[in-house]
């Protein structure tokens, strides 16, 4: 049975990676103070970082209708579908972290006054997370070649179909196993989430190395794989659009000359249907422009976490591609609403109110992406009414594009037509 840990992993962190989780587009070429800020994570990671990998073999049984890796059940429909489809009789548990340094560090950074410093360091840990898991791949298939078996795609729980709330009971599994110390602290808070967050708990599958296994494009885990080199690249990578983390993967793309199907009246919402139903009538406009595209505007109305929760309110602006199309996400921005002074009462903004404003509008989650995309996007809970941590920004996103999914999907007729516009130009 298999079992390493790494205390000093390499990061070489690839560029092309780094840019995309800061969401940059393809082919964008950052400014100056960019490629300071970029510049300035990577060296104090490398000289403060502590990153480390933890790895070992666990045994698969998956004939009961359920998933139980040494013993303990997982209740994951798409997690037995892959290790049935793979025929995967072995599995392989990991636990990567960027450390905790890396962490506390963004958190000086933050009460300091240095949002940038804060944001550009906090993605690098985010690359790093993802360099790792993308390693450890690498990694297992190199150690269970000798029994010829490799590594199928990995998953974690918060992912589509496996709930957050099971990476406590994978945690436990994971350390009850563990017979050598982890270099650095690693602990699952109540809700699920991990600590230092800059951390990911997951499992592999080991399925036989045959022509069957190797033919299927959904077990080969190369495509969504930057890691270079790896002498056990069997597909060449292929990057998607930016992701959040836990965000799904991109659906295929549909056929030429067929048109996507409407967005499902009967779809499943992370939010409360009655919660919906009246934003989708108070909170949400809808409008249908000559092109087809359609602009739609969710209102948020919250209070500060501190000042003694003054109310705040902020519109998310989202311009969809036409239904044909599936209602791409071609445009979005966030912003204090017209004449809302709530938000100079953040915490956030009292300390430095423009760069906050500039955080909170930039990298909007799910850009050119369809919008059905929202219902399988797992994202943290935070339900606070301010706008101060990332983790709550994401969370209102996910509200703002439920709402307009709902509303979309249950408008009695096409938004009003309005005269045609350039999609990007005409955001507030």
């Amino acid at each position: 049975m298999l079992e390493t840990l790494d205390s000093h992993p390499d990061c070489p962190v690839d560029e092309a990676e780094y840019r995309r989780l800061l969401g940059f587009p393809p082919g964008y070429a950052p400014g100056e103070r960019a490629h300071e800020l970029a510049a300035g994570a990577r060296r104090w990671f490398a000289e403060h970082g502590r990153p480390w990998v933890y790895l070992r073999e666990a045994d698969v049984d998956a004939t009961a209708g359920a998933l139980r890796l040494d013993g303990t059940g997982f209740d994951s429909k798409p997690l037995h579908e892959l290790f049935g489809r793979a025929d995967a009789r072995r599995a392989a548990l990991v636990a990567v972290s960027a450390g905790a340094a890396c962490e506390d560090h963004a958190r000086r950074l933050w009460e300091e006054g240095k949002p940038d410093e804060y944001f550009f360091l906090e993605v690098f840990g985010s690359a790093v997370v993802e360099h790792l898991v993308a390693a450890a791949s690498g990694r297992i298939c190199d150690l269970a070649e000798r029994d010829g078996l490799m590594a199928i795609p990995h998953y974690s729980p918060g992912y589509a179909g496996w709930d957050v709330a099971d990476q406590n009971r994978l945690f436990d599994l994971i350390a009850r196993g563990c017979r050598r110390p982890w270099p650095g602290p690693l602990a699952v808070l109540p809700s699920g989430m991990l600590r230092p967050k800059k951390s990911l708990l997951a499992v592999f599958g080991l399925a036989a190395r045959t022509t069957r296994a190797l033919a299927a494009p959904r077990l080969v885990p190369c495509e969504p794989c930057a890691f270079s080199p790896c002498r056990y690249r069997r597909a060449p990578y292929r990057p998607g659009p930016p992701r959040l983390d836990g965000e799904p993967a991109p659906a295929p793309p549909a056929a030429p000359h067929t048109a996507r199907r409407p967005l499902a009246r009967d779809a499943r919402y992370s939010v409360n249907g009655r919660a919906l139903r009246k934003w989708a009538g108070e909170r949400v406009r809808l409008e249908r422009r000559g092109d087809g595209s359609v602009a739609a505007c969710f209102r948020f109305d919250g209070t500060t976490c501190a000042n003694l929760g003054q109310p705040l309110a902020f519109d998310y602006h989202v311009v969809l591609s036409p239904p044909a199309a599936g209602y791409t996400i071609l445009a979005a921005d966030c912003r204090p609403a017209p004449g809302d002074q709530g938000h100079t009462r953040m915490c956030a903004y009292l300390t430095d109110g423009p760069a906050l404003l500039r955080t909170i509008a930039a990298g909007p989650p799910l850009l050119g992406r369809p919008l059905d995309d929202v219902l399988a996007w797992v994202r943290p809970a935070a339900p606070s009414g301010c706008h101060c941590q990332p983790e709550s920004r994401v969370h209102k996103w996910g509200l703002a594009l439920e709402a307009i999914h709902y509303a979309l999907a249950h408008a009695g007729a096409d938004p009003v037509a309005a005269p045609a516009a350039d999609p990007v130009s005409t955001l507030p």
